[in-house]
């Protein structure tokens, strides 16, 4: 008898599979952190290293790490979720995030995941004993500096308004050269033509159809903003905004938080001080006579986009329905957009078929009877059909109808 052992292979360790991220935020990074180089430099490490599996670099260009809705960000976070991640590598703790609270939050999930996240600066590990611990202190610590950095910024900027500068920006009908505002004089005429517009009754729409007719796109709140704009009659009107927090980086509209200074006759004036004050007076005037009831938020707000014009739908009652139509459609009509209105109880009901509102970030409309529900990685694409005429109609409606059916016989 013959025995003979069968000794199993060895196993070889797995591939993690890898992958970098890289963001960039100013200047400073121009050179030695510029997107360009990071993303070189942990592709070629990666594909380097025989233990690691080349996933690919996520690379972010962002003002600063504090903000959650950095889109290469979120698209690694997604990737993690689906398994397709072991392994991240990034540069520095600041790189990956300022705010403490969603880089503790990041990490713990990741943990779960199973993925564990190396910072090369400070070369600490997300997965060992203490790496928690210390990533909370550095964390801090660049938070910290984030807010100093804002402060300074606000400091300096807050210092030019009160000695009469502007900021840079961007003002239809002039080009800002230092702090010298340079008439347009193409752009001055159009100015010039919207103001004498509505002086002469046109409403903001109309005067926006005559400028798209003529190539011209201005949006209403745009074109409200003009009217309303005083650089037009040569003065500069300084702090109409500021940012809050330095971590959410929302700006808000400053309505007595912080003091305002106005610099008169600061530039040349496209339009004339008795013109403007009629306009600002004609404003008022049409205001106060639209009592518009306060915004009210609705399921599918913000969510919905036009596959045809790219503007988003807004909310509308027709013929006593709740129904979602595209902006532009219902602004400029058929001629500048040809989607359809959705029903908002066949929206829902195709909602639900898609998986529900939580984690639904768009709705894409790419034609006729055609809805597409994107979750992150995930998308469905869903078709709808109007119902029958006698299945939409309310009791109210058949009431009524009755109700007329009777006075017709009546009458006969």
């Amino acid at each position: 008898m013959k025995i003979t052992k069968i000794q199993a292979p060895p196993k070889l360790p797995e591939r993690l599979r890898t992958a970098g991220y890289a963001r960039v935020s100013d200047g400073k990074d121009a050179m030695l952190s510029s997107l360009s180089v990071q993303v070189s430099y942990f592709s070629q490490k990666i594909q380097s290293n025989p233990a690691w599996q080349y996933v690919g670099v996520y690379a972010d260009e962002a003002l600063t790490g504090t903000k959650d809705a950095r889109p290469e960000f979120q698209r690694l976070l997604e990737d993690c979720r689906a398994g397709e991640v072991d392994l991240i590598l990034t540069k520095s703790v600041s790189r990956f995030a300022r705010n403490t609270v969603t880089l503790l939050e990041v990490l713990r999930e990741l943990s779960k995941l199973g993925v564990a996240v190396h910072f090369e600066r400070e070369n600490v590990w997300s997965n060992t004993g203490d790496g928690e611990l210390l990533l909370t202190i550095l964390a801090s610590y660049s938070q910290e500096e984030s807010r100093s950095v804002s402060e300074n910024c606000k400091w300096r900027i807050r210092r030019d308004f009160a000695e009469g500068k502007s900021t840079p920006c961007r003002v239809y009908g002039y080009r800002q050269k230092g702090d010298n505002f340079v008439v347009v004089p193409e752009e001055a005429t159009i100015v010039k033509a919207i103001f004498a517009d509505y002086l002469c009754g046109s409403g903001i729409l109309k005067i926006r159809k005559k400028l798209l007719a003529q190539g011209i796109s201005f949006s209403q709140g745009g074109l409200k903003n003009l009217l309303q704009n005083e650089k037009y009659a040569g003065d500069l009107l300084l702090q109409k905004s500021f940012i809050a927090n330095h971590l959410t980086k929302k700006k808000l509209k400053n309505t007595g938080q912080l003091p305002q200074y106005l610099v008169e006759n600061h530039h040349k004036p496209i339009i004339d001080r008795v013109t403007f004050d009629a306009v600002q007076v004609e404003m008022q005037r049409r205001a106060a006579q639209h009592h518009t009831a306060p915004p009210q938020a609705y399921p599918f707000t913000s969510l919905i986009k036009c596959g045809i014009c790219g503007a988003g739908f807004r909310h509308k009652i027709v013929s006593k329905k709740s129904v979602w139509i595209c902006a532009t459609f219902n602004t400029l009509g058929r001629e500048h957009c040809t989607a359809q209105q959705i029903p908002e109880d066949i929206l829902t009901a195709k909602a639900a078929e898609a998986g529900g509102l939580d984690g639904l970030r768009e709705i894409l409309v790419p034609g006729p009877f055609a809805l597409t529900f994107i979750y992150g990685s995930k998308t469905v694409d869903l078709t709808w059909q109007h119902r029958s005429r006698r299945d939409s109609w309310t009791p109210e409606m058949r009431e009524a109808a009755r109700q007329r059916e009777i006075d017709r016989r009546a009458k006969q």
